[in-house]
């Protein structure tokens, strides 16, 4: 088991993730956690573009209606 010399120094907890941080200090769980994460919030993402691209069908085929 190889000995970390920072084992005393207390860890910076991070609620969140940073895009392009440092990964090399979590733990496989944490990383676990964080693509846990990630993904629900690719998910979200998804499904709000998912939203404005129905309303936006839904506003132009409302006024290309009016155009013929």
């Amino acid at each position: 088991m190889a000995l970390d010399p920072f084992a005393d120094e207390p860890r910076r907890i991070v609620s969140g993730h940073e895009i392009g941080q440092d990964l090399s200090m979590l733990s496989v769980d944490e990383l676990e956690e964080r693509v846990e994460m990630l993904e629900r919030e690719v998910a979200r993402l998804r499904e709000a573009k998912a939203k404005k691209e129905s309303s936006l069908a839904a506003a132009s085929a409302f006024f290309k209606l009016g155009q013929a």
